[in-house]
């Protein structure tokens, strides 16, 4: 899978969302009230989900591990866990380009010291400048050198490196290499000021693409790692010999021998590669290079593997295959400290049918290879791959030889043996990070066995997220690997959507009142943009495009998921009936709208366009501009259908150049309402409402009274608690946000690298007053209690409850035993609880009234010890139930 990871979210950005000063106010607002610390925030886990270029251990700590990603930001390993924690989560929606990671560096003479090179974009799409960050606490806190240009941590070309490295003898000089032309530059005071080394002699030429308008992929790639020679210096004087690689195919490599005071081109090196890595072995006075034709981390179809002799200045060809034999490039390079005539380098474009990892141990003498056919296409692996803590790394795909999954990886630019522990690697790859802790069997004949290093860090791209009333509590749209059904927030979800796989899913939506059937749109190289589900996302089928869809664009499910509005790219707004074997161009609304329903009426559909809203009452037939003025003019808006409130919507967004905020219609949009304390808004959501309001909670990414942040109200957005603070901001946070409708309080909070972030209220939140005394309803009942899931461990079911007799229930209260030991976990449109084998589950609000003849159904999920007998008896109040 080739991840672009050129997100919708820079297009945004771009259209100037975070330049200028925020839009005038009607009134000046109230200061929001600051009660982050009341929040606990989590993942929803999915581990890895992006591409991780760089890797570093510490040279002098065990155990001391950093790992770097192109939008996500910085982790470092902790070693009890076996996981990672996130060390950027601080960098706020103004910085949101510093979450990219261009490169890491780790002080080996203050292990406490590390150091982030950060900005995302060269080109426009990052409106900032790059910067250094530098922590003294091992990026528990930060400080920041501004730099005088950008760095790209997403650009081509980022998985070289490191650019940025410590002195390992006078750990107070840095050395950064700069992108676009802007050179090598250092610091002499532990990064707090920077300056260009002036005399260095090449600023690099080489660019992926030279003309590409956009200024992407046209960029000088620059000066790309800079390797010290530690044996030539003292403690606390400053390291004599310094090679610094350069994007030049002719040029490649540079060395100084006087502390950088001047510079000369390597003598005799190859030409007609870019030096991908460049990795001294001092012990030996080797210094090894790993070449490509490309800068990466996509392209790359042919690559050699040097060794340079620092001693004598002699060059060797170790390729461990003849460059004719090649089809990949040469990235990731490692030597194995404790035994420095051990080396291994990866060849990180070979796509198919899959990566290699090569591995010598007598300084590139000989080779030998993770995997080799035996006879084509069979082959046959020195591993095992266990990937059952992450087991979408399968991809639900089922290869032909020589072909496997899960693959042992793609795009493995970061490739290190652990210095201190030479039976343990770990090298990224496009998807996670995986590692061995048995390295050594390699070279004993044995198998070595390889699994995902990557718990804690999350690095996926948030596009949209729908938290429906029944069934899987999150579902998600995510950048380059679909998305994810999540039944437990706090598990790892078998696989992400499938059938059809898209690389980027767009947009979701569920029947609000069928909340089993759940459309998504997306992108894919071929096959259909558009897949339907009718057991709440669990499994899914393609449906059929309309003539000229390129891509997935926005899509919405009548409320009782009977028809479909869709707005692809490439196309108009189209509509259908059932699940769009056929489908309809839709009238009165422009191409590119974007759509969403009413969430009561299954014939009303909604649609924004640069600065007019749309409303169709025909089931998405026909659609009519509203009269409604004063709505933003971009396209940097999103909007919502209150659930359970016909014609009751809200919008957000805007850009600071003109009207940007909140808006509010009661009146299926006719009119809109600005609210006066809300500056700035990008995202709306609802979740369950707050204990005696009437009225669902909204949540917003926003700025109201001057402060950037996620807040929730639980007046109709009368006033405002920002429920996030400054520690944890996740840089950009505006494709989407939603409540829970069961749970008060939690929200779910889409970010641009960093995964989905959810939130628990303190002062509501997960585990809420169990029900009270029952009621005690006259009159007859039938239960139908159906298992609808069960996995190793644990099921779901739901529940529906018949009212029989002849006269309704205002209120009711069912309970029943289990016989096998099951625990509830989590329940849906009832108040739960258990109190040993028996759980008793009470109507929430809105599901109390239930008429003679009619019934109300609930669900939850239970784990279970292997058997899970039925129950066989249920009592609604002291009433015994028929058991259906």
């Amino acid at each position: 899978m080739r991840r672009t990871r050129i997100l919708t979210a820079v297009l945004t950005l771009a259209a100037g969302l975070l330049s200028g000063a925020p839009a005038a106010l009607a009134a000046d607002p109230p200061s929001p009230k600051i009660t982050a610390d009341t929040y606990t925030w989590k993942n929803a886990r999915i581990d890895g989900g992006g591409f991780v270029p760089g890797i570093v251990f510490n040279r002098t700590e065990k155990n001391l591990a950093y790992a770097r990603t192109d939008i996500g930001g910085a982790y470092r390993w902790q070693e009890a866990s076996k996981t990672w924690t996130p060390l950027l989560d601080s960098v706020g929606w103004d910085d949101w380009g510093h979450t990219g990671v261009v490169s890491l560096a780790s002080d080996s003479v203050d292990p406490n010291r590390v150091y982030a090179a950060v900005g995302t974009y060269t080109n426009s799409w990052d409106p900032k400048n790059g910067a250094v960050m530098r922590s003294s606490n091992r990026g528990a806190s930060w400080q920041k050198a501004n730099l005088p240009f950008k760095l790209g941590g997403n650009m081509p070309g980022r998985g070289m490196g490191e650019r940025l490295a410590v002195d390992p003898n006078r750990n107070s000089v840095l050395y950064l290499g700069a992108p676009s032309g802007k050179g090598l530059w250092r610091s002499t005071d532990s990064g707090v000021t920077w300056s260009q080394v002036t005399n260095f002699p090449n600023v690099g030429n080489y660019a992926q693409d030279p003309s590409d308008t956009s200024g992407y992929a046209s960029d000088n790639q620059g000066i790309v790692w800079v390797t010290f020679d530690e044996s030539t210096g003292t403690s606390g004087n400053a390291t004599k010999t310094i090679y610094v690689g350069v994007a030049d195919k002719d040029n490649a490599v540079y060395r100084s021998t006087d502390a950088g005071a001047s510079w000369q081109r390597l003598a005799g090196q190859p030409t007609g590669y870019l030096a991908h890595k460049g990795v001294l072995d001092a012990k030996n006075g080797h210094l090894y290079l790993a070449y490509s034709d490309k800068g990466g981390p996509y392209d790359g179809g042919k690559g050699q593997l040097w060794r340079y002799a620092t001693g004598t200045g002699a060059w060797t060809n170790i390729s461990p295959v003849a460059e004719a034999d090649t089809f990949y490039g040469f990235s990731g390079l490692t030597v194995d400290r404790q035994k420095p005539g051990t080396v291994m380098a990866t060849a990180y474009s070979a796509w198919w049918p899959d990566t290699q990892i090569f591995r010598s141990t007598d300084s590139g003498a000989t080779w030998t290879k993770a995997w080799d056919y035996t006879s084509y296409p069979n082959r046959e692996n020195r591993y095992t791959m266990d990937v059952s803590s992450s087991p979408w790394l399968t991809w639900g795909a089922n290869p032909q030889p020589p072909e496997q999954t899960p693959k042992l990886g793609w795009m493995t630019e970061a490739l290190e043996i652990d210095p201190f522990n030479s039976g343990r690697m770990m090298y990224g790859t496009g998807a996670t990070i995986y590692g061995t802790e048995n390295l050594t069997n390699w070279d004993s004949g044995g198998k070595f066995a390889v699994k995902p290093m990557v718990q804690g860090l999350e690095e996926t791209a948030v596009n949209d997220l729908a938290s429906p009333p029944s069934g899987a509590p999150l579902l998600s749209a995510l950048g380059d690997i679909g998305g994810f059904r999540h039944t437990d927030l706090t598990k790892v979800p078998s696989m992400m959507f499938t059938q059809p796989n898209f690389t980027t899913t767009t947009s979701l939506d569920f029947a609000e009142s069928n909340p089993n059937t759940v459309v998504r749109v997306g992108n894919l190289d071929s096959g259909p943009h558009i897949a339907f589900s009718t057991d709440n996302g669990a499994n899914w089928f393609g449906g059929t495009d309309p003539s000229g869809v390129s891509g997935g664009g926005t899509v919405a499910a009548a409320a009782d998921g009977g028809r479909f509005v869709w707005s692809p790219e490439g196309a108009g707004v189209h509509h259908t009936t059932g699940f769009g074997t056929s489908w309809q161009a839709s009238g009165g609304i422009p191409s590119g709208a974007t759509v969403e329903s009413d969430r009561v009426d299954p014939k009303t559909f909604y649609g924004f366009k640069s600065g007019k809203f749309y409303v169709s009452t025909d089931g998405g037939a026909t659609f009519k501009e509203s009269p409604a003025t004063g709505l933003p003019g971009g396209d940097s808006v999103r909007f919502k259908a209150l659930p359970g409130g016909k014609g009751d919507i809200w919008l957000a967004g805007g850009a600071s150049d003109g009207a940007y905020g909140l808006w509010h219609s009661t009146d299926g949009g006719t009119s809109f309402t600005k609210l006066s304390n809300v500056e700035q808004a990008d995202t709306i959501g609802f979740g369950k409402a707050a204990p005696g309001a009437s009225y669902q909670t909204l949540y917003t990414s926003a700025k109201i009274g001057g402060v950037r942040g996620i807040f929730r109200s639980t007046d109709k957005g009368a006033s405002w608690t920002r429920i996030n603070d400054d520690a944890r901001q996740w840089g950009w946070t505006g494709a989407a946000i939603t409540g829970d409708p069961r749970v008060y309080g939690r929200v779910y909070v889409a970010t641009n690298g960093r995964g989905v972030i959810y939130g628990d209220s303190s002062d509501g939140g997960t585990t809420g007053p169990g029900p009270g005394p029952g009621p005690d309803p006259a009159g007859a009942c039938k239960v139908t209690y159906k298992v609808t899931s069960q996995w190793s461990g644990g099921f779901q079911a739901d529940v529906q409850v018949a009212n029989t007799g002849t006269t309704p229930w205002n209120g009711w209260s069912l309970a029943w035993s289990f016989s096998d030991g099951q625990k509830l976990t989590q329940a849906w449109n009832v108040e739960a609880a258990q109190s040993g084998s028996t759980v008793t589950a009470k109507n929430v609000g809105w599901n109390a009234g239930v008429a003679a003849g009619s019934s109300v159904s609930f669900g939850f999920t239970a784990n279970s010890s292997g058997t899970n007998t039925k129950p066989a008896a249920f009592k609604l109040g002291d009433q015994s139930c028929t058991v259906a």
